[in-house]
């Protein structure tokens, strides 16, 4: 299933992507530092919800109180209570 979420106090405006059996497919970013962005996408393609909010929850960017990371384990939080309970 598609799912598209709109950061909050990032660069990055919007993501979206593709949850399939409990694993991340397909992240995009829209804006945002496209270089990270895209190695963050490769680098959760295929895992499990879990891990990516556990390896990115509470993430910050050095002048912001969250990351485009962060916004994506929050994300996931929040589909998870929603559809993965």
């Amino acid at each position: 299933m598609n799912y598209t979420y709109k950061p909050i106090g990032t660069c990055s405006k919007k993501m979206s992507f593709d949850i399939e059996n409990g694993k991340i497919r397909n992240l995009k970013f829209e804006k945002g530092c496209v270089g990270n962005l895209t190695a963050i996408g490769r680098l959760v393609e295929g895992k499990d919800i879990n891990e990516v909010i556990k390896m990115f929850k509470g993430i910050k960017c050095p002048s912001r109180k969250t990351s485009c990371p962060d916004q994506l384990a929050q994300a996931l939080m929040s589909l998870k209570k929603k559809h993965f309970k």
